[in-house]
C-alpha cells in the first residue's frame, strides 16, 4: 500500500513541472534579481513579480520555503486553539498561494479561499499550481492593490505572509487594520530578519489593540521583553532544497532553513504556550540548555537535566520554535 503524498511534496512536483522548458540561466537570474527585491528595505509601488518568467522562477525557489514558514506558524496557532478550524479563509498578497496550502495542509477539508495579489501573473500561476490540489479547486484568485484601499469580506481566518515588507509604513497599517477588522483570526509571517520581526511587532501591537489575543508564538499578549536593537524573535523550518536553490545558492546539501518571524492572535479566547523555546536547544552531557519566552513577560534559561527523568528526555526531543514544557509531561 503506497503512503498518501503530503502537500509539501505535491507543491514540489507541481514546482518541478513548472520549470521544464525555462532555461535554467534564465531562472536563476530570475532569483537573483526578485531576491534583492526580497531583501530590500524600499518599499515598491509596483508588483514585484512582472511576468510569468519571474513569476516560475520566483515560485519555484521561494514557494516551498513560505509553506513551510506559514505552516510552522499555522500549527503552532492550530495548537493554541485545538477546538477551532477556520471555515473561510483570505489570503492577503498570496501570490501564488502559498499560505492557502499551508492552511490546506494544517486544516484538512475545503474551505471558501479568496486569494488577493495585485500581481496578475502570480494569480495565474497559483490558479494553475492549484490544480494539483483537490482541497485548492474552489479557490478564488482576485487581483486588488494591497494596501490602504484594500477591502477583505468577512472572514475567519486572514494570512499575510512576506508582503508587509513591501509596503510603506501607512500601507502596512491599512493591511494590518483591514485584515483585524474582517477576521476572527489573523496570522502574519515575514522573514527572520530584525527588519522582518519589527513589522511583526508592529502588527502584534495593532492586533492587540483591536481587541486580539495572541495565541502565538508569545505565551502572552503583554509587550515583546526583547529589546529593540538587541536581538530579535524569530524561529527557522526546514526546507527541501530544489535543483533550482542549488543552482542560485551553490552548494550539495539538500534541505536549508528558512528563517522567519510571525504572530498568530485571534478574537476569540486562546490557549498559548505555558513557554516558546526561543532559540536552538543546546544539548550537553547530561542537560539541556532551553532559552525560553515565558508567561511573566520574562525571557530566562532553563537547564534540564537527567534527574529531571522524562521532562528531560523531552526536552532532547524539543526543537527551536516548539511550546515548553511538552504536554502530558511530568517530572
Amino acid at each position: 500500500m503506497n503512503a498518501p503524498v503530503s502537500p509539501a511534496d505535491t507543491l514540489r512536483a507541481a514546482l518541478a513541472g513548472l520549470l521544464d522548458g525555462l532555461p535554467p540561466r534564465q531562472a536563476a537570474q530570475a532569483v537573483d534579481r526578485l531576491i534583492a527585491n526580497y531583501r530590500g528595505r524600499t518599499p515598491t509601488h509596483a508588483p514585484v513579480l512582472r511576468d510569468r518568467s519571474d513569476v516560475v522562477a520566483y515560485a519555484a525557489y521561494r514557494m516551498p520555503a513560505t509553506f513551510e514558514a506559514v505552516r510552522a506558524a499555522l500549527e503552532a496557532f492550530a495548537d493554541a486553539v485545538p477546538e477551532w478550524a477556520p471555515a473561510s479563509h483570505v489570503d492577503v498578497g498570496g501570490g501564488t498561494g502559498a499560505a492557502t496550502w499551508a492552511v490546506s495542509a494544517t486544516w484538512g477539508g475545503q474551505r471558501p479561499v479568496t486569494v488577493l495579489d495585485w500581481a496578475e501573473p502570480a494569480l495565474a500561476l497559483g490558479r494553475e499550481i492549484a490544480a494539483a490540489n483537490p482541497a485548492l479547486e474552489a479557490v478564488e484568485w482576485h487581483r486588488s492593490r494591497i494596501g490602504a484601499a484594500l477591502s477583505i469580506e468577512s472572514t475567519d481566518l486572514v494570512t499575510v505572509s512576506y508582503v508587509l515588507g513591501e509596503l510603506t509604513e501607512a500601507d502596512r497599517a491599512s493591511v494590518v487594520d483591514a485584515a483585524a477588522a474582517a477576521a476572527q483570526a489573523v496570522v502574519i509571517v515575514e522573514p527572520g530578519t530584525p527588519d522582518g520581526y519589527a513589522r511583526v511587532i508592529e502588527a502584534r501591537d495593532r492586533l492587540i489593540r483591536a481587541g486580539f489575543h495572541v495565541a502565538a508564538p508569545c505565551p502572552h499578549s503583554a509587550a515583546c521583553p526583547i529589546v529593540p536593537g538587541e536581538d530579535w524573535c524569530h524561529f527557522s523550518a526546514r526546507v527541501s532544497r530544489s535543483s533550482l536553490h542549488r543552482q542560485v545558492k551553490g552548494g550539495s546539501l539538500a534541505y536549508e532553513d528558512e528563517k522567519f518571524s510571525y504572530v498568530a492572535a485571534a478574537r476569540f479566547p486562546v490557549t498559548p504556550a505555558a513557554s516558546r523555546v526561543v532559540r536552538k536547544p543546546q544539548i550537553r552531557k547530561g542537560q539541556v540548555l532551553l532559552d525560553l519566552c515565558g508567561p511573566d513577560e520574562s525571557l530566562h534559561r532553563e537547564t534540564v537535566t537527567k534527574r529531571h527523568g522524562p521532562l528531560y528526555r523531552a526536552a532532547r526531543d524539543t526543537d527551536w520554535g516548539d511550546a515548553w514544557p511538552p504536554p502530558h509531561t511530568d517530572e
